[in-house]
């Protein structure tokens, strides 16, 4: 692979030449700080929601209306997902976008305490803190769209209402529907117990369900006449077991079986396992499936019964850009001004009470560069990456240690501990946008960047052609507790 190229002294010096490296201007932060308690009514607003991907009813639409009513031009319904949506303010050149997500994770409910305690009435909760993410993004959508209105800067904001991030790829609908054709850079952050940003990668994925259809029976009385489908089941597990030793490294491939007959006295006629395969190339991924539904095929061969695939469409890794990446992470680490309470402090010892990795709380000052890195986890903002060039942060909303997908995540979301994480996330976002709009040439090194790094690749979504977006895929019995 050919050397990536980083940003040149002229932009450099270009960026020192509009102030301290670009540093926000006081009205982006000011318009943050003034409807702080707006935004973070919202937020909880969505967090005692809690809605499953692509059912995001109330939240889509609330974030859609604080938009539309700061005079953003809003299309609803895009990509044919009912809670997808942009909003656009300005107009011209350059046109940044900024994401924002709001979907919740089931078997997460849980209340603002730090003890396990379910909330009555639900059963998703905010275990990766989308809540915060969507409001925050639209927060420095609306700061920036001040600074255009007032004549201080010029171009569009674009912010994307993203549904479904959590196991149901929302973006990628959005990406194929041509929805970032014309944008030159886009922003993102996430919730985490703790901060960073650089130009990180992850983990392409692909996800898909094997049902096996057999043929029940008294399986004491007359096993022979049965065909089962969860043995059917334990043979696709053991193959794909045997495969994992036989896969590139760091190739992930995990499973839980959703479904596997009711009764030891009755042969299971029906029985599903859902997979995943992760690996950081998108191409392996690919084939690293094709074996899988190799081993499925081989299971339903064994055992005489019909094999069903849902192949529910895949995501592909993240592709870096420093460029952007450096900006980002300046900011973040200008404007961390995170400190604790003596009640955040209480609250913060209860809660790592029940972790098996807290870590110090001061680390909440503390801002990790990601460059190289390939995290583990993955993300719709991927298939983002691959058509635009993208760049984000990773924000302290939990209490240091906690992990993501957890109930101590869902109990910090309502707590002002995620309140001051969100809002620095909305901070560093719009300081970003507005350097980037001020400073043309880091877009220009920016795509450079964007197009050395794919190397001549034609991106290509993992989606079968033609396959829609999965939108009652929380509704299936078998839809499990799993995300990204």
């Amino acid at each position: 692979m050919k050397a990536m190229k980083t940003t040149s002294l002229a932009t450099i010096v270009f960026a020192f030449s509009l102030g301290v490296a670009g540093a926000a201007s006081d009205t982006v932060l000011e318009s943050i700080d003034r409807r702080a308690e707006d935004y973070w009514r919202a937020a909880k607003v969505i967090w005692e929601h809690a809605e499953p991907g692509y059912q995001e009813t109330e939240s889509s639409a609330l974030l859609a209306g604080m938009l539309e009513s700061e005079g953003f031009e809003v299309q609803r319904e895009v990509a044919s997902i009912p809670t997808a949506f942009t909003a656009t303010f300005g107009s011209g050149s350059p046109v940044i976008g900024i994401l924002g997500e709001f979907d919740a994770l089931p078997g997460l409910s849980q209340q603002a305490v730090p003890e396990r305690s379910a909330a009555p009435g639900r059963s998703y909760g905010h275990g990766c803190g989308h809540h915060l993410f969507g409001v925050a993004s639209a927060a420095a959508a609306i700061a920036v769209a001040g600074e255009i209105r007032e004549g201080r800067l010029s171009g569009t904001v674009r912010y994307y209402g993203t549904p479904a991030e959590e196991g149901g790829s929302g973006k990628v609908y959005m990406v194929r529907a041509g929805l970032f054709d014309d944008v030159d850079a886009v922003l993102h952050w996430h919730p985490s117990s703790s901060n960073g940003g650089g130009a990180s990668s992850n983990l392409a994925r692909v996800a898909a369900k094997f049902r096996f259809h057999g043929t029940s029976a008294h399986a004491a009385a007359a096993p022979e006449q049965g065909r089962s489908a969860l043995d059917a089941v334990e043979l696709t597990n053991h193959a794909a077991q045997l495969l994992r030793e036989h896969t590139p490294d760091f190739t992930r491939i995990h499973h839980v079986v959703t479904a596997g007959g009711g009764a030891p006295n009755v042969v299971p006629n029906f029985a599903e396992v859902y997979y995943y395969v992760r690996h950081p190339d998108p191409a392996v991924v690919r084939d690293i499936y094709d074996r899988l539904v190799l081993c499925a095929e081989a299971g339903a061969l064994a055992t005489q019964t019909r094999l069903e695939i849902d192949y529910q469409g895949g995501i592909h890794n993240l592709l870096p850009n420093k460029v952007l990446s450096d900006v980002a992470l300046r900011h973040l680490r200008a404007l961390n001004d995170l400190e604790y309470d003596a009640a955040e402090r209480e609250f913060a010892a209860e809660i790592q009470k029940t972790l098996s990795a807290p870590k110090p709380l001061e680390s909440i000052r503390e801002v990790e560069v990601l460059d190289g890195k390939v995290r583990p986890g993955s993300t719709d903002v991927g298939d983002v990456s691959w058509v635009v060039p993208t760049a984000g942060v990773r924000v302290t909303t939990w209490v240091p240690g906690t992990p993501a997908h957890s109930w101590q995540a869902v109990a910090c979301g309502a707590t002002t501990i995620g309140r001051k994480g969100m809002l620095l996330a909305a901070k560093t976002l719009a300081a970003t946008a507005e350097e980037l709009y001020r400073n043309r040439q880091l877009l220009t090194e920016a795509r450079r960047e964007f197009e050395e790094r794919l190397e001549g690749k034609t991106y290509q979504p993992m989606l079968q052609p033609g396959q829609e977006p999965p939108l009652d895929y929380r509704n299936r019995p078998s839809a499990g507790d799993g995300g990204n």
